[in-house]
C-alpha cells in the first residue's frame, strides 16, 4: 500500500513537471518594444503574421516613443527593442542592456500643417527655414513631447534653426505628450503644425484640413534599428526568439515582407538591412 501511494506521488510530481514542461515548450512568444510608428503605421499588422507563420514565434508588442520603449527594455520587460533614435540606441548598447545593433529600414518625416498654412512655408523643402517662419510667426506648433524618436528629431531640428526651444516656448507650441496618431489629432483640432513621420501620416485617416507643407530635406531622414536585449543582464530574455525575429527582419525574406507594404501604393518604409551589426 506504501509502495503504492509512493508511487502516486511521484507520478503526480512528475505529470506536473511534464505538464510545467510542455507550457514553457509552447510559449513560443516574444515582447517587442517599439515605436508608435510602426504600430499605427499598420507594418505590424502586414509583417508578424508573416513571421508566425515561418517560425511559430508570436510577437507581442508594445507601442510607446522610442525613450519609454528603451526604458521598457532597461526593466528588462522585453526582449526585442525595434526604434529609431540612433544615438539613443547606441547609448543603450554602450550601457550594456542590448546585444548590437542591426539597421533595418528608413523613412522620412515631413511637416504636416493646415492648408491655409500661416506660416507661409507650403511647398518648401528647408526644414530649419519651416521651423523659423513657424517660430517668428508664432503658428501653432504641436509637439509630442514624450521622448520619443520622432521628439527627439524635432529637438533636433529646432537646435539646427537657431532656436532655443525651451527659451522660445509659448501659447503658440503645445507639448502634449502622447504619441503620433494623438499628435495628429490635436493638430487638425487646432490647424497646427507638427512634425509626423510618413508612415504614419499615410496611414492617418482623420487629416481634416491638413497637408504635407515641407518634405524631401536630407535632415529629416529616419532610420530604424533593432537590438535584442541583453539576457546576460536579464536571465528571463528570450534570447533565441528574439534573435529569430531580429535575423527574420534583416533577411531577404523581411526585407521583401517590409518592402511589400503600401497604402495606396505609396510604400511606407524602405529596408536598408546590413547583415552585420552596427
Amino acid at each position: 500500500m506504501l509502495n503504492r501511494r509512493l508511487f502516486s506521488a511521484f507520478a503526480a510530481v512528475a505529470l506536473m513537471a511534464f505538464g510545467s514542461t510542455a507550457a514553457v515548450a509552447q510559449d513560443k512568444s516574444i515582447v517587442v518594444a517599439s515605436t508608435t510608428s510602426t504600430q499605427d503605421s499598420g507594418l505590424f499588422d502586414h509583417i508578424l503574421p508573416l513571421f508566425k507563420d515561418k517560425t511559430g514565434i508570436e510577437v507581442k508588442v508594445i507601442a510607446q516613443g522610442t525613450g519609454q520603449a528603451l526604458d521598457t527594455a532597461r526593466r528588462g520587460d522585453a526582449d526585442v527593442v525595434f526604434v529609431h533614435a540612433k544615438a539613443q540606441e547606441e547609448k543603450f548598447i554602450e550601457e550594456g542592456f542590448g546585444v548590437k545593433r542591426y539597421e533595418v529600414m528608413y523613412n522620412d518625416f515631413v511637416l504636416i500643417g493646415p492648408k491655409s498654412d500661416p506660416a507661409g512655408i507650403k511647398g518648401t523643402s528647408d526644414i530649419t527655414a519651416a521651423f523659423e517662419a513657424i517660430r517668428a510667426k508664432q503658428a501653432l506648433f504641436v509637439s509630442r513631447g514624450d521622448k520619443s524618436g520622432t521628439h527627439s528629431a524635432e529637438l533636433k531640428l529646432w537646435k539646427e534653426a537657431g532656436i532655443d526651444i525651451d527659451a522660445a516656448k509659448g501659447e503658440w507650441y503645445r507639448d502634449i505628450g502622447q504619441g503620433m496618431g494623438a499628435a495628429l489629432n490635436t493638430a487638425g483640432a487646432m490647424n497646427a503644425y507638427v512634425l509626423s513621420d510618413r508612415g504614419t501620416w499615410l496611414s492617418f485617416k482623420n487629416r481634416g484640413d491638413l497637408e504635407i507643407v515641407v518634405e524631401r530635406d536630407k535632415r529629416l531622414f529616419n532610420q530604424y534599428g533593432v537590438m535584442l536585449v541583453n539576457p546576460e543582464k536579464f536571465p528571463t530574455v528570450k534570447a533565441e526568439f528574439g534573435q529569430s525575429f531580429i535575423d527574420w527582419l534583416v533577411s531577404p525574406e523581411g526585407q521583401g515582407a517590409i518592402a511589400e507594404y503600401k497604402i495606396d501604393g505609396q510604400q511606407l518604409f524602405f529596408p536598408n538591412a546590413s547583415r552585420d551589426p552596427s
